[in-house]
């Protein structure tokens, strides 16, 4: 079925929201007499939010005692700057204008928060059809709900919907749901290629996704 909606992950697939994660968790480690990290070494953790951020700047997982209060420091220091140096990745504008001016609907799924998500699509001056955040059913990716939630918002059916992102996740939840899924290779994945996740496509660049809808 060809593609009536497209619909995107937000962290490394839609936005660069790197460096204002990364300022959260460099705030956390001068508070406690640590060095900042460089913004590479934590590109590859954000898809995984706090729980990816507090790995790889203090070594701790969820089974670790005080794992609750420091993720709760870190949320709030990023709901104080959510949107400062956040950017759309390059040429997703202009895919956007395209998507539009196709009549193509197209939303956002993410497992981010809605406190947070609903903040920074409008200061990004987005106005998508759809927005999913992580808290918007009982269920995070890759569980097939959200993705779900999105198509039956769009009154697309989920065979006529697209899934972009940059996790194994997407791709799981994607085919879960019934939908085409198409990894991107320019985000913030870490381990395996995205090429091995087995998306119906791959793409390097957000101007390759109109060569496949």
């Amino acid at each position: 079925m060809t593609s009536r909606a497209v619909l995107f992950d937000f962290d490394g697939t839609l936005a660069d929201s790197a460096p204002d994660l990364a300022a959260a968790l460099n705030r956390m480690r001068a508070q406690r007499g640590l060095v900042p990290l460089a913004i590479e070494a934590t590109r590859p953790y954000v898809s995984m939010g706090g729980r990816g951020m507090l790995r790889v700047g203090f070594g701790m997982t969820p089974d670790d005692a005080g794992y609750s209060a420091m993720r709760d420091e870190f949320l709030a220091l990023y709901a104080e700057a959510t949107c400062v140096h956040t950017r759309l990745m390059s040429g997703m504008r202009e895919v956007l204008a395209e998507l539009e001016r196709r009549a193509i609907a197209w939303g956002i799924v993410t497992n981010k928060a809605m406190r947070f998500t609903e903040r920074i699509v409008p200061a990004l001056g987005l106005a998508p059809a759809c927005v999913v955040g992580g808290d918007s059913t009982p269920h995070l990716k890759p569980h097939p709900a959200p993705l779900l939630l999105a198509a039956e918002r769009l009154g697309v059916p989920p065979a006529g919907c697209t899934y972009v992102g940059d996790d194994l996740r997407d791709v799981q939840a994607a085919r879960a749901a019934g939908m085409r899924s198409i990894a991107v290779d320019y985000g913030y994945h870490s381990g395996e290629h995205p090429a091995q996740w087995n998306a119906d496509a791959t793409i390097s660049h957000p101007a390759e996704l109109l060569e496949h809808l």
